[in-house]
């Protein structure tokens, strides 16, 4: 995020992440669609550009979702021995939905954190 000279109340960046908010009022929204950011804030007009959030929510979703629904699979699998195309249609259409909704979420925390830390890319500064 560029320096920031707006004074506004801190907001917490879980809270604000979670609900999709703008890391800085808490009041615009943070996203256009389901995942992509929008330019600036409708509320406050901070400017999201520089917001980049990399590949950072991505792995905590593989991760976390990857363990939730392969607990769910052997589970049923130990218990009740379904075919595999129950699992197919049982599981299938969870990890998408569970995945869309953790990225948005983790996205939104890791933007909301990257601009309360004043979080930049790295520089190297030569004499």
């Amino acid at each position: 995020m560029t320096e920031d000279t707006a004074h506004y109340p801190p907001v917490d960046p879980f809270k604000v992440g979670l609900s999709g908010r703008c890391p800085r009022c808490g009041q615009g929204k943070l996203f256009d669609g389901v995942l992509a950011l929008r330019p600036r804030c409708a509320a406050c007009g901070l400017d999201y550009s520089s917001a980049d959030s990399g590949d950072g929510p991505a792995v905590f979703v593989i991760l976390i979702v990857g363990f939730i629904i392969i607990g769910m699979v052997l589970w049923l699998q130990v218990n009740y021995g379904p075919p595999i195309w129950v699992h197919g249609v049982l599981f299938g259409p969870l990890t998408i939905l569970l995945s869309l909704l953790a990225l948005r979420w983790s996205k939104g925390i890791f933007v909301a954190l990257q601009y309360r830390n004043n979080a930049s890319e790295g520089r190297i500064e030569r004499e």
